[in-house]
């Protein structure tokens, strides 16, 4: 795969292994593919983070005679959020 860079791009990357951070330009790259996968999973995990706040009382303290398998509930969560990431992933 051939990608074209800009001058500010390719300058950007010639200072960073002449700084010695990066021992050339495919690891330096290698990186910062690795950084922005991380950064477009963060997402989920907040969205997952904030759900379980907010249900976990709900939890603790079931209504009578309710039974809640809460590893069920998370699951399920996951799964659907999942989902909804995947979709909005594939409009990208």
């Amino acid at each position: 795969m051939n990608i074209d860079l800009t001058a500010e791009q390719e300058q950007f990357i010639y200072e960073q292994i002449n700084q010695g951070r990066y021992d050339n330009a495919e690891q330096m790259i290698t990186e910062a593919l690795q950084l922005l996968a991380k950064n477009l999973r963060q997402p989920e995990r907040i969205q997952i983070e904030q759900i379980r706040q907010k249900i976990t009382p709900r939890i603790e303290q079931p209504m009578p005679n309710q039974v809640t398998n809460s590893d069920l509930v998370f699951a399920r969560l996951q799964e659907k959020i999942r989902t909804i990431s995947e979709a909005q992933s594939s409009k990208i």
